[in-house]
């Protein structure tokens, strides 16, 4: 019995500190594309000093911009896999399919 408990309450502890976790990253995507744009322009401007190319800065700034890009797409399938778990769950289905189309008239 006290194993059991014992149990409840580390899967409680998890719970609460992948929601915590989960909620910390999905916080950090602004910051992360910011600082994956920075770290683009700081790449393409030592691009430039190094070789003297003004296109190699520009060639940094997409690099940067991309990274941005990926980042958000990684949040994004993310969220959707979390979604789609959570809407196999019976907690949060709907037993009738309503038709929202009869609610708009």
């Amino acid at each position: 019995m006290e194993s059991k408990n014992n149990k409840d309450i580390a899967t409680k502890e998890e719970l609460k500190y992948k929601d915590a976790l989960l909620a910390y990253s999905n916080a950090t995507l602004g910051i992360s594309m910011v600082i994956a744009v920075l770290i683009g322009v700081l790449i393409g401007y030592g691009l430039e000093k190094l070789f003297g190319y003004a296109w190699l800065f520009w060639l940094g700034v997409i690099w940067g911009i991309c990274a941005a890009i990926l980042n958000v797409y990684k949040a994004y399938k993310r969220q959707k896999k979390e979604l789609d778990e959570l809407s196999k769950n019976p907690k949060y289905t709907y037993q009738n399919k309503q038709n929202w189309e009869e609610d708009e008239e």
